[in-house]
């Protein structure tokens, strides 16, 4: 029999919140622009020099980001945009927005990332996913289309031999999530960095209603050229980024320091410990994904003793509206049955994670 619940419950992952934090939010309060104003600027250019692109654009969330990017290609009807089949809908949505068809990608169980030599040769755009925060080695693809758009919600802070992931070395453009649980966060919100000006400009119309001005005939004067969105971030948003940003280094070196424990705690269980980053790359460690047999009943067993263990993720092709695609993808659902995250997170004490392993002992040999 299992011990009473505790009462604090564990979770998966959670925001890291400093007092200065809140004063960079509470001076954006206390002044002239709550939205459309200057620290949108800072916050995108900080972003961009972090990881080593030419341009950032902000946007209202992660998803958001995803369409903007697949708008600035122009993706459109008669179109195929390839994505992993292990990840969440938006990755896949951002092309169906814009009417261009879906193919799903089996994973490489050895990475978890979408298979670099099984990309179709006659895709129009391709959205590798950097699962869990290890990077999709793009310069193994086995098929380059003509627009790769890096889906990296769970990555900010990783790299790669080429540098940062979020430079484009190998794409035309990198998008980022800023939601709570993120590597940093601004409640909700994103990034797409770029080093084409052109696709710059395009994903700066596209958040805000497809809207270009000419001042030349006058202050107020706009135009609104194309169909776009109103995905815009907010000063508040950004001056919470912007802190935050300041602390990623920190960040990424305790989430890697918490995985590195794991890994040792968790060597004799009877479960798959996550993918290593390969020599050159940096795991951002976004989740800790491990492989066990009854996922079910040790989910469940987890979340009896506060242990709040999360899937990621149901796979694309499970859910209804995907169930159309003839998408076989077996070695993603062979991880899917297996795959359950523990916690993590920069605040995470040893004690916390003492607690989980604990936990997970006992979840994996109930009486």
């Amino acid at each position: 029999m299992h011990p009473p619940r505790p009462a604090t419950r564990l979770p998966y992952g959670r925001q890291t919140i400093d007092d200065d934090d809140v004063e960079a939010v509470a001076a954006t309060l206390r002044g002239d622009w709550l939205t459309q104003g200057p620290a949108i600027e800072r916050f995108e250019h900080a972003l961009a020099e972090r990881v080593g692109a030419e341009h950032a654009v902000a946007y209202a969330n992660g998803t958001a980001a995803l369409h903007g990017a697949c708008a600035a290609a122009r993706l459109g009807p008669g179109q195929t945009s390839g994505t992993s089949a292990l990840s969440f809908v938006a990755s896949a949505n951002c092309a169906r927005y814009l009417g261009a068809e879906v193919e799903l990608i089996d994973i490489d169980p050895a990475t978890l990332n979408l298979d670099t030599t099984a990309i179709p040769s006659d895709l129009d755009a391709l959205v590798p996913v950097h699962y869990a925060g290890l990077s999709v080695d793009l310069a193994a693809l086995s098929a380059r289309p003509p627009v790769v758009i890096e889906d990296a919600a769970h990555a900010l802070g990783a790299w790669t031999p080429d540098g940062p992931v979020g430079n484009c070395a190998h794409s035309d453009m990198t998008c980022f999530s800023f939601h709570p649980v993120k590597p940093v966060t601004t409640g909700e919100g994103g990034v797409v960095t770029t080093n084409n000006a052109e696709l710059a400009e395009r994903l700066r119309r596209f958040r805000s209603h497809g809207t270009i001005r000419d001042e030349s005939q006058g202050g107020w004067y706009y135009e609104v050229a194309e169909l776009g969105m109103n995905y815009r971030l907010t000063d508040i948003q950004a001056a919470l980024g912007l802190s935050q940003l300041g602390k990623l280094d920190h960040f990424i070196a305790r989430r890697q320091a918490i995985a590195a424990r794991y890994d040792e705690l968790l060597a004799s269980f009877p479960i798959d410990l996550p993918p290593a980053a390969p020599p050159g790359y940096g795991h951002g460690y976004h989740i800790y994904p491990i492989r066990v047999d009854d996922r079910r009943g040790v989910y469940d067993r987890l979340h009896a003793d506060g242990i709040a263990v999360q899937v990621h993720y149901v796979p694309i092709h499970h859910h209804p509206i995907y169930r159309g695609l003839a998408a076989a993808c077996p070695a993603t659902d062979r991880a899917y049955a297996r795959l359950l995250s523990l916690p993590v997170f920069p605040t995470m004490s040893d004690d916390d994670q003492d607690r989980v392993v604990t936990a997970l002992e006992r979840a994996l040999t109930p009486s």
